[in-house]
């Protein structure tokens, strides 16, 4: 049944259609927050454990605690190699449950739009962040047509369907990152844009991806079969591809660090 609201139920899809977006993009991030070994992490929104898994394997922490809406998400997350102690729960953004001052740095990947009063889950995470500890987040560039699936979303408009959006899309630009992070108090506030790539083998690699995607996977589902192949065939002569039919997309995150007060 066709619902108003993005939900993610699918740890395997998810790890498809976004989940593989966003280590590509947590690569550059974590390069950009160049943190210390030996940190006790925060993962909010942490859905299936993609970031998480990418967090243990690159930063050497001491610990990472996994946060999440969605159990079925975190049963998937639970699934992956446990690269150093990590834990995972239900647990929401704007009322998380810790006390304060329990982690050295807490990252917000691909949630901070999710989250409906934005403000409150950014004072959250300065809250269970110790003085001196690192905030951060990033996420799609959504309003500056920056997603990684835009080509599809636009020839879904063209058609009449219009994406399902999260409930706080503005979150997702630059300044105003930016303006939440200093409200929140938190000491040198930086930002940056983060632009990466992505190959599928061919269309059928990417049609195949993208119908496990929240926003789009049950739109498309309601379609007639009629509207299917129109669709199908506007998107394969959007995307560009290579002799070997290989489709490479591009998508920009938008990045945002800042300290807490110590």
């Amino acid at each position: 049944m066709a619902t108003n609201q993005i939900t993610f139920d699918d740890g395997a899809a998810y790890e498809r259609y976004m989940g593989k977006w966003s280590q590509l993009v947590g690569e550059t991030f974590l390069d950009w927050l160049a943190p210390k070994a030996g940190l006790r992490w925060l993962d909010i929104g942490c859905g299936n454990g993609a970031f998480t898994e990418l967090l243990a394997r690159r930063c050497a922490p001491a610990a990472v605690q996994g946060v999440d809406p969605s159990e079925a998400q975190l049963a998937f997350a639970r699934s992956r190699p446990a690269l150093c102690p990590t834990q995972y729960q239900l647990g929401d953004a704007m009322a998380l449950p810790f006390p304060n001052d329990t982690f050295d740095a807490a990252v917000m990947p691909l949630v901070i739009f999710f989250v409906p009063n934005p403000a409150q889950g950014v004072a959250e995470m300065v809250r269970v962040v110790c003085p001196g500890g690192k905030v951060a987040a990033y996420a799609w560039d959504i309003l500056g047509g920056r997603f990684p699936y835009e080509a599809l979303k636009a020839e879904m408009i063209e058609l009449g369907i219009t994406p399902l959006l999260p409930p706080s899309p503005d979150a997702s630009r630059l300044e105003v990152m930016h303006d939440l992070w200093t409200a929140a108090g938190l000491h040198a506030v930086q930002t940056r844009e983060i632009t990466v790539q992505r190959t599928f083998a061919d269309f059928d690699d990417y049609w195949q991806t993208i119908l496990g995607g929240p926003s789009v996977g049950q739109k498309i589902a309601a379609m007639s079969p009629d509207d299917i192949t129109i669709l199908q065939t506007r998107l394969r002569s959007r995307l560009s591809s290579n002799p070997t039919g290989r489709i490479t997309c591009t998508a920009r995150a938008n990045a945002v660090k800042g300290s807490v007060a110590g």
